[in-house]
């Protein structure tokens, strides 16, 4: 198969929109803990072999490029992107740019009920109480995974911040960027059990420790 042609292509990250890329067709489903490293720009096709929209760079946020893998079709793989909309998705080739691994974790933040839950292998390591978007800035709800790992040097609210490939829906622009949604710390314990952050995910010490030894494109439920 002939190499696409990235030049023109828009790189998939945290600050992109795709409007016409494919929707996940299962926001709340499980997945087979495959993830794939990305080494060097990747075409991201509409379909298996389809016309290519986008390209997916080998960093994200400085971080290395992993994400998790939804659907698969001989080669191709279907994966969820960085970017807009909530729960875009597209087809990218598994050749020699792009590394296979698999990851036991799954990380279930139930909105409503405001707990957090990390499962190994489907069983439980770790449940926390958490604190969640207000009724004006909501948690985004649907699949999702962790991006990146941010060592917090400017602001000290948080020692680690794990960007998610998903926004605010709420916010367009948050703090000089696009509104993406993350896991973090936070210094008061108070706000655990309350709906008042802005659209992130606070988290007490202990779990922040655990969230960050997570391999990237670890999946993360918000539901």
């Amino acid at each position: 198969m002939a190499k696409a042609d990235l030049g023109m292509q828009a790189d998939a990250t945290t600050f992109t929109e795709f409007p016409t890329a494919p929707d996940d067709p299962a926001p709340g489903g499980l997945t087979e803990g495959v993830v794939l490293r990305v080494h060097a720009d990747v075409a991201v096709h509409q379909s298996p072999g389809g016309p290519v929209f986008a390209k997916l760079p080998a960093k994200q946020l400085n971080n290395p490029t992993w994400v998790p893998v939804i659907a698969e079709h001989g080669r191709w793989a279907q994966v969820l992107l960085p970017s807009r909309p909530n729960g875009a998705t597209g087809w990218v080739l598994e050749d020699d740019q792009v590394e296979r691994a698999r990851t036991p974790y799954v990380v279930d933040v139930e909105i409503d009920a405001r707990r957090l839950t990390v499962r190994r292998a489907g069983a439980v390591i770790g449940e926390w109480v958490v604190g969640v978007g207000a009724t004006e800035s909501p948690t985004p709800r649907g699949r999702t995974y962790i991006m990146a790992a941010i060592e917090e040097t400017v602001t000290k609210f948080s020692p680690i911040i794990l960007p998610l490939g998903i926004h605010s829906n709420t916010f367009s622009t948050y703090g000089g960027g696009p509104g993406t949604v993350a896991l973090h710390g936070w210094p008061d314990p108070s706000v655990f059990g309350q709906a008042d952050s802005d659209g992130c995910v606070r988290v007490p010490d202990d779990a922040l420790r655990l969230l960050a030894t997570l391999p990237l494109g670890t999946l993360v439920h918000l539901r």
